[in-house]
């Protein structure tokens, strides 16, 4: 009777070890999918202000005309935030060292910001605790030296 005691003693833990390996794993893997999550997010915002400060800034100084620049400079920002999926959530800011901006060998400086939301925080939590992390970039360009002043 005894070696039956020992069998139905042993047999009670047999595939615990399963459980406990399978609760254990989502128990650590799903903090880390979330934090995956968040910095692709994050290091997407952070190409999205880079690049559009860049992009806004190529474009307003190679512009034929004042009037044009800042038009280009605000669509070459939007199409920047549209390509790392910030459509609607960046802004721009073009500040001039001259007047007018476009004057041979002046620098103009362009500003992008967005707010990069954490992923999978519903609206009710965002109203409580401010859950978006703000990035910014700056790049200064410098108008052409030989172009003539418009």
């Amino acid at each position: 009777m005894t070696v039956r005691r020992q069998w139905l003693r042993s047999r009670g833990e047999e595939g615990s070890a399963i459980v406990e390996f399978v609760f254990l794993g989502v128990l650590l893997l799903v903090p880390m999918v979330y934090l995956v999550m968040s910095v692709g997010r994050v290091q997407a915002g952070s190409y999205a202000v880079t690049t559009a400060a860049r992009e806004a800034g190529r474009a307003f100084v190679t512009a034929e005309s004042g009037e044009d620049a800042a038009g280009r400079a605000e669509s070459a920002a939007a199409i920047a935030f549209a390509d790392q999926g910030f459509a609607g959530l960046g802004s721009l800011q073009v500040s001039c060292g001259a007047s007018p901006c476009l004057t041979p060998d002046a620098r103009v400086e362009t500003t992008a910001r967005v707010r990069v939301p954490l992923p999978l925080v519903p609206a009710f939590a965002r109203d409580v605790v401010p859950l978006e992390i703000p990035l910014s970039a700056s790049h200064l360009s410098t108008v052409d030296r030989f172009r003539a002043a418009s």
